[in-house]
């Protein structure tokens, strides 16, 4: 059985900010056409599928509140099905970069922001390979912290914010981290799943090697 969209105000309290109607058919084209791609290549697991809107599209919602500025610029890495830089890209008001390396992904991504006429634009590549710097850096299930890090820390600038979905995971994952790098954390109870967290890192700078 289809599951039925979460309401334009459930949205709304998810990401602390106004949904347009617009905005909000925006985010319901996405996931169907999701949905249907998803039959076609495994963008989302299917014991998911079925929890798109609460799984997937709140979760990805909810990142929005840590923007530090209105029309900041966000890059999302890995995005993979569009979790969660399309649904950024629908509710932010500055532009999006999608970071993905698998063609028939980035195809989908791009055939996507095409077809919503989104602010956003789609890198086939792997993020070593990027270039820019951005205001806010995002990833959802791409790589432990510390190898996050360092794939991603060229495209920062010294006000850059990271902000990260984690699961169980995020404490370990920090404290394996700062080895490595410096930085200001915070973590943020998920509002989608009592057992994850969002881990929120600002200047982010490596630590030198002795």
């Amino acid at each position: 059985m289809s599951e039925a969209p979460v309401s334009r105000e459930t949205l709304e309290l998810a990401a602390e900010r106004p949904v347009s109607r617009e905005t909000f058919e925006r985010i319901q084209i996405f996931a169907d056409r999701l949905k249907r791609e998803n039959e076609a290549q495994n963008l989302v697991s299917a014991s998911t599928i079925g929890q798109l809107w609460e799984r997937h599209v709140l979760d990805s919602a909810q990142l929005l509140r840590f923007e530090p500025t209105a029309g900041a610029s966000w890059v999302d890495i890995g995005s993979g099905a569009g979790l969660p830089g399309i649904v950024i890209a629908c509710l932010a008001d500055g532009p999006v970069t999608l970071i993905e390396p698998r063609r028939l992904r980035a195809e989908f991504l791009a055939q996507t922001v095409n077809a919503l006429g989104l602010d956003a634009k789609v890198e086939q590549s792997k993020a070593e390979r990027v270039t820019g710097r951005f205001d806010v850096i995002t990833g959802r299930a791409v790589a432990s912290l510390d190898r996050f890090l360092g794939i991603s820390h060229h495209l920062s600038h010294p006000g850059t914010i990271w902000v990260l979905p984690k699961g169980r995971s995020a404490k370990s994952e920090l404290a394996e981290a700062q080895r490595n790098w410096q930085c200001e954390a915070c973590l943020v109870a998920s509002i989608t799943d009592p057992e994850s967290t969002i881990l929120v890192l600002s200047g982010v700078q490596g630590r030198r090697k002795r």
